[in-house]
């Protein structure tokens, strides 16, 4: 059979990615399978634990203490991960005691703190300056350490710490990391339903050092 020849889109701009339900189908010749969306994401992240699925489960937690609207599908590529209803920008870094794997111990707690490049969409390529791009970070610890009872889907089992970034750009030691012991020297840590009210608090940090 010869090759078809394939024809490249005059726009290879930004996909639009619309929410999915997970009643879609797999199809196969124009023809529905047996396999849907949700059959997907059952095999594919129902082990919530896993340092992948619990990064992003540590944004969902965020967006949801913060009112933000997740009918909107994640951007992957966003220069930070969230903006609150009030515009303020949020990364999320998470971290935990306990990991999918077998372990001889828990695991020691640190956070990525790096500048990063974002994609400038307007350009459509990695800005030349690294950056922090967001106004405020939230660093997520699962602090629950028996595996017989871990819960990521439980609140109590996390805490939250928030600084603005101009508390991170002031850090004297790495800016490439900070960990648990350096990161509550500099601030408390929130519960779940506090976190929206810190979130509002650090930004006003970076408003009134503006003025």
């Amino acid at each position: 059979m010869p090759l078809e020849r394939v024809y490249i889109s005059d726009s290879l701009g930004k996909a639009e990615t619309t929410l999915k339900s997970g009643e879609e189908k797999l199809t196969s010749c124009g023809q529905e399978q047996n396999y849907s969306l949700l059959n997907f994401w059952r095999w594919s992240v129902s082990d919530i634990l896993s340092n992948a699925t619990r990064g992003r489960l540590a944004e969902f937690i965020v967006a949801t203490a913060t009112n933000i609207d997740i009918k909107q599908v994640r951007d992957e590529w966003g220069a930070y991960d969230l903006e609150t209803p009030e515009g303020v920008k949020v990364e999320v870094k998470s971290a935990a005691y306990l990991q999918s794997w077998e372990q001889n111990s828990l695991s020691k707690i640190s956070f990525s703190t790096k500048l990063s490049k974002p994609w400038d969409w307007e350009i459509d390529r990695r800005s030349n300056v690294a950056v922090r791009s967001a106004d405020v970070y939230v660093f997520c610890l699962l602090h629950h350490v028996d595996k017989q009872t871990v819960n990521p889907l439980n609140m109590d089992q996390w805490e939250f710490y928030v600084l603005a970034t101009e508390e991170l750009n002031n850090y004297k030691r790495s800016q490439h990391s900070i960990t648990l012991n350096s990161l509550r020297r500099l601030t408390k840590s929130v519960l779940y339903n506090e976190l929206e009210q810190e979130i509002r608090e650090k930004d006003k940090l970076k408003q009134k050092n503006k003025d």
